[in-house]
């Protein structure tokens, strides 16, 4: 009978690896084949909160979309050769895009508070479920703006009202605007729920804590909105920057969807310096999900700095 010492065993060990070139094939032989697993496609989490001083702050993933011909909306002022470049130079394609909707809902301890409803009522209750919130216990649905895919979701297509029990807030000028537009979609989802509304102007509550801040261009009464709690700042910049490169990188860059582009731009670089000076995170509702970070001046432009678990501690 062998006696198994350490050193017998460490001699084992070290004879190893040169047996196994020669063992390996019988040991392969004798396992059974497994059935590949199928291919799920791609695919991210649906939520993502973070902490900001005593309130709590959850991005929520209601949906994306795919897209080709992207400099026809983010670099319409540019050539293509430039717009080329400088998606080369961010690892991404110069034909294609993919655009992120992301409402924001902020747990103040006292209310729930959600910023924009998404492109349908089904794909964001769906990612608020996931989240752990049902759409009864939003208090409060704020509107940064009317464009479709921020205010779809407040009633399916039956004109069933999403949030029931929510107040509704949004800016005055914002409102006054789409009201004599003969929007469709603003007089099926948002003229319903007019009783309802509160009316904002530059620097107003929401809540304590969460003040409005015009940011025109994009819509004429667009509104960023800055959360203060317990001394930690975040902006929830809406669409003040539709993308993380084409847009934010490059504020000059013409987007199609801003109505009055010089404008959007004088507000890109108004904003994205302040929170570049000032090294606050923000939101905004097509950055890469989860949808949050830093801004930090480069060049004549800005760079974006996805957060990592700064918003953890």
């Amino acid at each position: 009978m062998t006696t198994l010492t350490r050193r017998n065993a460490l001699f084992a060990a070290a004879a190893l690896p040169a047996a196994l070139p020669f063992a390996a094939p019988a040991i392969l032989s004798a396992r059974p084949a497994l059935a590949a697993a199928p291919q799920q496609g791609v695919a991210t989490a649906n939520f993502h909160r973070v902490k900001l001083g005593g309130f709590e702050v959850t991005t929520i993933l209601a949906g994306t979309r795919p897209g080709d011909k992207p400099q026809e909306t983010f670099g319409m002022n540019v050539s293509a050769e430039e717009f080329a470049a400088v998606s080369a130079a961010n690892f991404i394609p110069a034909d294609r895009s993919f655009t992120f909707f992301t409402p924001v809902v902020v747990n103040t301890g006292a209310e729930l508070v959600l910023f924009d409803t998404g492109l349908d009522a089904a794909a964001t209750t769906a990612a608020l479920a996931a989240a752990g919130i049902t759409p009864d216990q939003i208090d409060i649905v704020v509107l940064t703006h009317m464009h479709g895919d921020h205010i779809s979701g407040l009633s399916n297509d039956a004109g069933e009202v999403t949030y029931a029990n929510a107040r509704y807030v949004t800016g005055a000028v914002e409102h006054n605007t789409w009201s004599t537009a003969g929007d469709e979609g603003f007089d099926a989802k948002v003229v319903p729920l007019n009783e309802k509304f509160t009316f904002l102007d530059d620097g107003g509550a929401v809540v304590s804590g969460i003040t409005a801040m015009a940011a025109p261009g994009h819509t004429p009464g667009h509104f960023t909105y800055m959360l203060e709690s317990d001394g930690a700042r975040m902006a929830l910049l809406a669409d003040t920057t539709n993308h993380y490169v084409w847009s934010l990188a490059h504020p000059d860059w013409e987007v199609r969807f801003d109505q009055d582009k010089a404008q959007a731009a004088a507000t890109r670089r108004t904003v994205l310096g302040m929170l570049a000076a000032d090294k606050i995170p923000f939101s905004a509702y097509h950055m890469p999900f989860p949808g949050i970070g830093y801004v930090e001046t480069n060049g004549d432009g800005f760079r974006y700095v996805p957060a990592s678990y700064q918003l953890f501690l």
